[in-house]
């Protein structure tokens, strides 16, 4: 059963501290980010990526389907499966070339778009407007117990 925890963030502040602390003990695997338009799955990409030592721009890969990085010497590979029609296409423009390269990082907006094609998932990030337009509710899934338990050591510690 996956561990899961619950945080509220009010600011772009706030997902800034929050994606550093992930930084800290998720720099490989897969983590999939779920949100409406606008929920600020780019955004949090953006700071995690810097948190993670890239120094430069984060483009949304909404029309290139992936964006790939080299942050101190590890590859890492977002993807935005948001205009995808059909998940063979990931299939055809070469995902598997992607995802056999080792201690890798695979960031999935959209997953559900990638259905079989895309693997599972270590850590799963549910990003949820809330009425207040800065101000998000973010849903956290992942089997690393200790994961967990470091993200919510992280937010207790910042109020």
């Amino acid at each position: 059963m996956s561990n899961t925890l619950k945080i509220n963030i009010s600011s772009e502040r706030d997902t800034q501290a929050f994606a550093s602390s992930l930084a800290q003990y998720f720099n490989e695997g897969v983590l999939y980010l779920i949100g409406d338009l606008g929920a600020g799955k780019t955004t949090f990409t953006r700071y995690f990526l810097t948190s993670l030592g890239h120094d430069g721009a984060v483009k949304s890969p909404t029309y290139t389907l992936v964006e790939p990085y080299q942050i101190r010497g590890k590859s890492v590979f977002h993807f935005d499966l948001y205009r995808l029609n059909d998940p063979y296409e990931l299939e055809l423009m070469g995902i598997r070339d992607y995802l056999e390269t080792a201690h890798a990082l695979f960031i999935f907006e959209w997953p559900s778009k990638g259905e079989d094609e895309i693997p599972e998932a270590d850590l799963t990030l549910e990003i949820l407007r809330t009425d207040d337009e800065t101000a998000r509710e973010i849903t956290i899934y992942s089997e690393n117990e200790a994961l967990i338990q470091h993200l919510q050591e992280q937010v207790y510690a910042r109020k």
